[in-house]
C-alpha cells in the first residue's frame, strides 16, 4: 500500500483539524494537524516502513511531526484506528479497541473501561503496570500479567514505559484539571459549547454531548461528559466529566472528574486517581 496508506493517514489528520476548528479548538493545534497532513501526503516513503526502521524517533524527525502527532500516527499504523479522531466524531468505542489485546473479550473490555475510565491502549498499559487493572473483577494478577505482556509487544517502540504514579510534569496539576472541569460545566450549562452526536447510547442520533477544547500552561485539553453505560445507569452523565490532555512532550492522558459521594471530600469535585492530591488541594 505504501503511499496510499500515507494519504489515508493524512486524510484523518485533516479531518481531525476540520473537526477541531468547528469545535473551537486552539488555531495553532488545528494548523499543526494540517501541516502534518500536507507533509505526509507529499512524503516519498511509506510512513509505516520508516517506523519499522527507526521507531518513533524516526517519525519525530519529520517536519511538523511532534510527539503528539507521532503518537497519533503510531496508533493508526499499529491498530488501524485513531481514538482521538473517533472521539471528535462522537464514535469512540474503547471496548472494541481493547479487544485487539489477546485474551480480552468484549464484556471484560467494557468492564475495564467502565471501572477505570480509560479509553486508549496507553491508558490500559498504565493501568496494567500501576496495579489498577488487577482490581477489575474478572482480571486478577495472572490475567493482568498476560495483558501487560501483550501490550508490551503491541506498543513496543511506541513510547517509554512508565509505571506507578505520574512523575512531576507528566500530568497537569490537580488545580488545572479542576479548573478545566469548572469551565466545561459552566459553559455547558450556559449552552455556550458546540455539541456532538455520540454513536453510543444515542439511538436518536441527537447532538447532545457538549465538547470543550482549551489550553492551560502549555497543555491542550478536551473535556466531555462521560458517555458510558455506567454513567447512564447511575444518572451521572451530567456530573462525570472526562478530561483528556496532552502536550508535545507526552502521550495523551485522561482523568475523570466527579462529585465525591462519600468520605472527607463529599460534595466536592474530585479527580479520580488523584484523590490524595485533591485532599491536599482542598486543604490549602
Amino acid at each position: 500500500m505504501g503511499r496510499e496508506d500515507n494519504a489515508r493517514y493524512a486524510d484523518r489528520l485533516r479531518e481531525a483539524a476540520d473537526l477541531l476548528e468547528a469545535q473551537g479548538a486552539n488555531p495553532f493545534r488545528v494548523s499543526a494537524y494540517r501541516k502534518a497532513a500536507d507533509m505526509l501526503r507529499d512524503l516519498p516513503e511509506d510512513i509505516a516502513a520508516r517506523l519499522e526502521r527507526g521507531g518513533r524517533a524516526a517519525l519525530e524527525e519529520l517536519p511538523h511531526i511532534g510527539r503528539g502527532i507521532a503518537a497519533a500516527l503510531l496508533e493508526m499504523i499499529r491498530t488501524g484506528r485513531w481514538t482521538q479522531l473517533e472521539r471528535l466524531r462522537g464514535g469512540s468505542d474503547p471496548a472494541q479497541l481493547f479487544t485487539a489485546v489477546p485474551g480480552l473479550g468484549h464484556r471484560l473490555a467494557e468492564r475495564i473501561h467502565e471501572e477505570l475510565h480509560i479509553d486508549t491502549l496507553e491508558g490500559l498499559e498504565a493501568a496494567a503496570y500501576d496495579g489498577r487493572l488487577e482490581s477489575v473483577p474478572g482480571v486478577g494478577p495472572r490475567r493482568a500479567a498476560s495483558i501487560r505482556s501483550s501490550l508490551q509487544t503491541m506498543l513496543a517502540r511506541t513510547r517509554p514505559r512508565r509505571s506507578g504514579a505520574p512523575r512531576p510534569g507528566e500530568e497537569p496539576e490537580v488545580a488545572t484539571l479542576l479548573d478545566v472541569d469548572h469551565e466545561y460545566r459552566e459553559k455547558s450549562a450556559a449552552g455556550d459549547l458546540p455539541t456532538i452526536a455520540p454513536k453510543r447510547f444515542n439511538p436518536t442520533g441527537t447532538a447532545w454531548l457538549p465538547v470543550l477544547h482549551t489550553t492551560r500552561d502549555g497543555w491542550h485539553f478536551t473535556a466531555l461528559f462521560s458517555n458510558t453505560a455506567q454513567a447512564h445507569q447511575l444518572d451521572r452523565t451530567r456530573d462525570w466529566v472526562v478530561v483528556y490532555f496532552y502536550d508535545e512532550e507526552h502521550a495523551e492522558g485522561q482523568h475523570t472528574v466527579v462529585t465525591e459521594t462519600h468520605g472527607p471530600l463529599i460534595g466536592r469535585r474530585v479527580v479520580r486517581g488523584r484523590e490524595a492530591d485533591c485532599r491536599r488541594y482542598y486543604e490549602r
